[in-house]
């Protein structure tokens, strides 16, 4: 598949939204929503479950023309393949037992304003064309009904599975998925960015307050204990240990695990995090030092960098691009000591 790669300036903000973090890796994605929000396009949002979709969702709409409008989050998870199409466009009394009346779908709550989809992954292929459609013509038709109806309204849909993946697959429609994603964006795992703990942190803190308004503001230790850990469920897991935490007056994390690194076969074992995430963390350490590396040796030249690592440039430029390697992050120590010793 083809895509285009445009890089822009790192956002000097620290928030979008109700989205915060001052990692590379936010203000990039800070920097592509200041630029999207405005222009009236269809955005696909992938990330993991609690990484702040349908806050980015959000923080776009209210920085667009459309705030006036509503913003209407719809879940595509929530309803069998009959009853989504009832939902999303509409049905005329009669369409269906139980259709007692005339009901207006999501896009025409949506009208004039922004329509959020959230688990776009779980849209039935048989509905998935009445949505391509619906989207290339601007036009509704209810359940039962013959009647085309106007709506203007921008769709921003948000998935926690790579959906050109499901495309190669062939469970998810091409034509549909390049509509969709005008401008792709995927957020971050706090795993993969921990610098932004602490200030998620003392933000729920405040968020938190009126619900526990005796606890005292977690100490520094604590917050370097959070930053440690891998955090499968995001903020939506961070928010619920902090909660646990101010509760508790807790001394350490909440409900956390006793953690034993382990050094085995030279790698970093930790058993308070799943299997797969430890792998996906390893993965992800092993591609930044060696990027990180590549970049070293050919004097930051992409394309040199990509040969030595006999890989495409597109991605090399990709992990570049993610990991803030160019002239955005300091090359880690480990790096150096391998070049050192290369030498």
């Amino acid at each position: 598949m083809l895509s285009t790669i445009v890089e822009l300036p790192i956002s000097t903000r620290h928030r979008f939204g109700a989205l915060l973090g001052t990692s590379v890796a936010m203000r990039r994605i800070f920097a592509v929503l200041e630029r999207v929000a405005p222009a009236d396009i269809t955005l696909l949002i992938e990330g993991e479950s609690g990484t702040g979709k349908e806050l980015a969702a959000r923080g776009v709409h209210e920085a667009s023309p459309r705030v006036g409008g509503p913003f209407v989050v719809f879940d595509c998870s929530t309803a069998s393949s009959t009853l989504l199409e009832s939902e999303l466009f509409g049905h005329k009394k009669g369409a269906f037992t139980g259709a007692s009346e005339d009901r207006a779908g999501m896009f025409e709550e949506a009208d004039g304003g922004t329509l959020f989809l959230d688990a776009l992954e779980e849209l039935p292929p048989d509905v998935q064309p009445k949505l391509l459609r619906v989207l290339e013509s601007g036009e509704v038709r209810r359940v039962g009904s013959n009647k085309p109806r106007r709506v203007d309204v921008r769709v921003i849909a948000a998935t926690n599975r790579p959906l050109a993946r499901a495309v190669e697959l062939g469970a998810f429609r091409e034509n549909l998925y390049y509509r969709l994603a005008v401008v792709p964006i995927r957020l971050p795992p706090l795993r993969e960015r921990p610098e932004d703990i602490p200030i998620l942190v003392r933000h729920l803190e405040q968020q938190l307050a009126s619900r526990i308004p005796a606890a005292a503001p977690l100490p520094e230790h604590v917050l370097n204990l959070f930053a440690e850990q891998s955090w499968p469920g995001n903020v939506r897991e961070l928010r619920n240990a902090v909660a646990r935490a101010l509760a508790l007056a807790a001394p350490e994390p909440a409900g956390a695990a006793p953690r034993s690194p382990s050094e085995c076969g030279g790698l970093v074992v930790r058993l308070d995090e799943p299997l797969l995430v430890g792998r996906s963390r390893v993965a992800r350490e092993y591609e930044k030092a060696y990027m990180a590396l590549a970049l070293k040796q050919t004097g930051g030249n992409i394309s040199q960098a990509a040969e030595l690592a006999r890989v495409g440039r597109k991605l090399a430029y990709t992990l570049i691009y993610r990991f803030g390697l160019r002239g955005d992050a300091e090359e880690p120590a480990e790096c150096r000591r391998a070049v050192t010793d290369s030498r």
